[in-house]
């Protein structure tokens, strides 16, 4: 075996006949897909995608996840556990010419590991981003374990997600000018936040994937103990709390706008959200632990799913990105710029009384703004695809040809024809773009029949154009999306704000511009009063 095909992972395991008129043809069996032998003018069956990579994920589920060894029939006793994050390269086991299922056809599956989340380090961004373009760009005959695999999981905790591990560069001690750090009236409590973001107290949040959320609350704690001779607790207090409301306001909201006079506002919206579910109605629920409580309920996942354990382990939501060693690296540079922008409206927003919040968003009714506590961004709620026929969502199926089994999971399909125990099909891809969905039908499975039980052919959610009120009228539709169920509870509120405009790079000369977030049929962000 030449080394090219070691480093591969690659096995050869003998000769195959399954498919009519093809003749005798070398198998490769990989975790990570098949390639023609190196040197040998034999051609090896490739017809389908590789399995992709998969990350374990459960939003705001148990931190570990277990896996099991193999029975007779199905999983048997626990073998251990993965972190939520941890990727994998799945397959699926044969026994007895059939592929390991439940009742309902959902498979069993074995897996390779390629970032265990409880041991990663720096390293793991490049190792993830490797397997993920070395799985798509291969095609294999089948997605079939090898015989050293011990063990299995739950495929429907198991989604092909994109996005590697996040680390902050690390830190090269030196300090840049505060020409390039500190903007003109910078308020104490923003120099506060500074200053933590470039403490020791910080530097440790992000050094490991696991518990972020926990470690940047010790950090803030931390720093203020340090900090408390020499500085006012109060002010400390309300710096740890400001720094959290614009964490949330940063990632919340849509990186790619920047600095623009949405994206601004989007932002604004976002700090009011959080202030008005902190002052006036405190729930223990929505993670307000007092009045007052910014921090409790801007972390809470169950308000802002991207506090989720595994979503901070992909966004530097708890980073400290202003550190100032960062400022000359683009995509803090452009972080940095749009938490200046958005940093004095909220800490008006959040410190500043009622008065000041008109000021922040004029032409308002005070009773509305105050009232604000849910939002929504349309694009980003359930996808659905009325424009399409037979158009299915799979957790997890097994699909057959000859044999051959191939993994469908955390996946779309366009459901064909019955045959036997099953139906033919196309996968469903589509890719979201700001003029709407792009939507592809692939023959990637040629051949292959989805196992029946795994198909309901029910029109699923209930979807409106654009995720907006059913009321709202477009000419041409190009996207859908379900609506929350509390959306007609409330009011659609539509926010004026006056920004200093920079453009999504951030680096435009600033204008000054009116700009308008929400209303009933704004299809980007969805801002909605008076929900009880």
């Amino acid at each position: 075996m030449s080394l090219a095909i070691r480093r591969l992972g690659l096995k050869f395991i003998g000769l195959d006949r399954s498919r009519a008129g093809r003749g005798w043809l070398p198998v490769i069996s990989s975790w990570f897909g098949a390639c023609a032998l190196l040197g040998s003018s034999s051609v090896v069956l490739a017809d389908i995608p590789a399995a992709p990579v998969m990350t374990l994920y459960q939003f705001n589920g148990a931190l570990r996840i277990p896996y099991y060894q193999i029975g007779a029939s199905g999983p048997g006793a626990v073998a251990g556990y993965l972190t939520q994050g941890s990727s994998v390269i799945p397959c699926l086991v044969v026994r007895n010419g059939k592929a390991l299922t439940d009742a309902s056809g959902t498979p069993y599956v074995g897996f390779k590991i390629v970032v265990d989340s409880a041991k990663a380090g720096p390293d793991a961004t490049a190792k993830f981003e490797q397997a993920l373009a070395r799985q798509a760009s291969l095609r294999v005959e089948n997605h079939h374990c090898g015989a050293d695999v011990r063990h299995v999981m739950n495929v429907r905790k198991l989604y092909a997600l994109t996005k590697a591990p996040f680390f902050d560069p690390p830190r090269s001690g030196a300090r840049a000018s505060a020409s390039q750090t500190k903007s003109n009236g910078e308020s104490d409590l923003e120099a506060l936040v500074r200053e933590f973001h470039n403490s020791q107290e910080c530097a440790g949040v992000n050094n490991s994937l696991l518990g972020r959320r926990e470690r940047l609350a010790r950090a803030w704690d931390d720093f203020i103990a340090h900090k408390s001779s020499s500085a006012d607790k109060q002010a400390l207090t309300r710096a740890k709390h400001l720094d959290y409301s614009m964490r949330t306001a940063i990632y919340e909201g849509h990186l790619d706008r920047g600095c623009n006079a949405y994206g601004a506002c989007e932002r604004d919206v976002v700090v009011l959200s959080i202030r008005n579910r902190a002052i006036g109605q405190c729930l223990k629920g929505q993670g307000c632990r007092f009045p007052g409580d910014f921090q409790g309920v801007a972390s809470d996942p169950s308000q802002y799913n991207i506090w989720d354990a595994f979503l901070t382990q992909i966004s530097g939501l708890t980073a400290c990105y202003l550190r100032d060693d960062l400022a000359n690296r683009d995509y803090y540079q452009r972080i940095q710029s749009m938490h200046h922008q958005t940093v004095g409206d909220a800490e008006r927003i959040l410190y500043g009384g009622d008065q000041q919040l008109t000021q922040v968003f004029p032409d308002t009714p005070a009773g509305d703004l105050t009232e604000l506590r849910h939002y929504y961004h349309p694009p980003a709620m359930q996808k659905c695809f009325p424009q399409k026929d037979r158009i299915e969502y799979m957790s997890g199926a097994v699909a057959e040809n000859n044999g051959q089994f191939a993994l469908i999971a955390n996946t779309r399909i366009e459901v064909g024809k019955r045959v036997g125990g099953g139906y033919t099909f196309k996968e469903f891809r589509f890719d979201h773009t700001p003029d709407g969905d792009q939507l592809h039908i692939l023959d990637n499975y040629p051949g292959f029949i989805v196992d029946a039980r795994k198909v309901s052919l029910k029109s699923g959610h209930s979807c409106t154009a654009y995720g907006v009120s059913p009321s709202c009228s477009f000419s041409n539709i190009k996207r859908y999306r379900t609506i929350p169920s509390w959306l007609s509870a409330g009011k659609p509120l539509a926010l004026n704000c006056r920004i200093q405009d920079r453009g999504e790079s951030c680096k435009a000369p600033p204008s000054d511009k009116r700009v308008r977030v929400g209303g009933a049929c704004d299809t980007e962000m969805m801002p909605v009063t008076r929900v009880p």
